[in-house]
C-alpha cells in the first residue's frame, strides 16, 4: 500500500517553501532529525519547484504536495513527482488526477457527509483538518464509530502537548502540523521523535 509510510513515520512535517533556495536545506534538516517526509504546500509560487527539487535530491524522503485544491495545482505536482497529495477539503478533480497517477489523495474531510463523499471515491484515509476548530481528539473518536473503515491525519492544532494522545488511537495513523518547522527543524524532530517513541 503507497499510504504505508505513514504507519512508519506518524507524522508528516507541512512545509512552506518560499525561496527556492529553502528547500535543500530545509528538507535537509528533517531527514537528519529523523523525519523523512515533507508535505511541501501550494501557498508560494515556487512550490512545484521546490518539490522536483526535493525529488531529485533526496530519493529515499516521502515529498508530497499540500493545500492542493484543484486538478491543475494536482497535475503539476504529479508532473513535478509528488508521491502524494493533501488538499484542506475534498475536491473529485484531485481524486481524479490522483487515481490517473496511482498516489495517495489524502483530503480535508471534517463532517460525515464530507467522508462519506470520500469513501465513494475509493478513499479511506483522510485529513482531518482544521482539527482544534472541529473537536479534535473527540470528534474523531465519534466519528470512527460510524466509519470504522477510516483512518484519520489530524492537523492543525496538533503539537507536542497532545501528540501522543492523538497518535494512540487506532483510526489516528498519522498526524500533520507545521509546528517542527519553527526554529531549529533538526532538533525540533529529534524531541518530536523521543516523545512520541515513549
Amino acid at each position: 500500500m503507497k499510504t504505508d509510510f505513514l504507519n512508519k513515520i506518524r507524522v508528516v512535517p507541512v512545509v512552506v517553501i518560499k525561496e527556492l533556495d529553502d528547500t535543500i536545506p530545509t528538507l535537509s534538516a528533517l531527514c537528519e532529525g529523523g523525519l523523512p517526509v515533507a508535505e511541501i504546500t501550494f501557498r508560494t509560487p515556487c512550490a512545484a519547484e521546490a518539490i522536483a527539487l526535493g525529488v531529485k535530491e533526496f530519493p529515499n524522503m516521502h515529498i508530497g504536495a499540500g493545500t492542493v485544491i484543484n486538478a491543475a495545482q494536482a497535475k503539476r505536482a504529479v508532473d513535478a513527482g509528488a508521491s502524494f497529495i493533501v488538499s484542506p477539503g475534498l475536491s473529485a478533480e484531485v481524486a481524479k488526477v490522483c487515481k490517473n497517477a496511482d498516489i495517495p489523495y489524502f483530503p480535508g474531510c471534517a463532517t460525515p457527509a464530507e467522508i462519506m463523499q470520500a469513501i465513494g471515491l475509493g478513499i479511506t484515509t483522510v485529513k482531518f483538518f482544521p482539527a482544534n476548530i472541529y473537536g479534535g481528539f473527540n470528534a474523531i473518536k465519534a466519528l470512527s464509530a460510524p466509519f470504522p473503515q477510516v483512518k484519520f491525519l489530524p492537523t492543525g492544532g496538533v503539537d507536542l502537548s497532545n501528540i501522543c494522545e492523538f497518535l494512540a488511537f487506532d483510526q489516528i495513523v498519522a498526524v500533520g502540523g507545521s509546528f517542527m518547522m519553527k526554529g531549529d527543524i533538526k532538533e525540533n524532530c529529534k524531541k518530536l521523535l523521543e516523545v512520541i517513541s515513549k
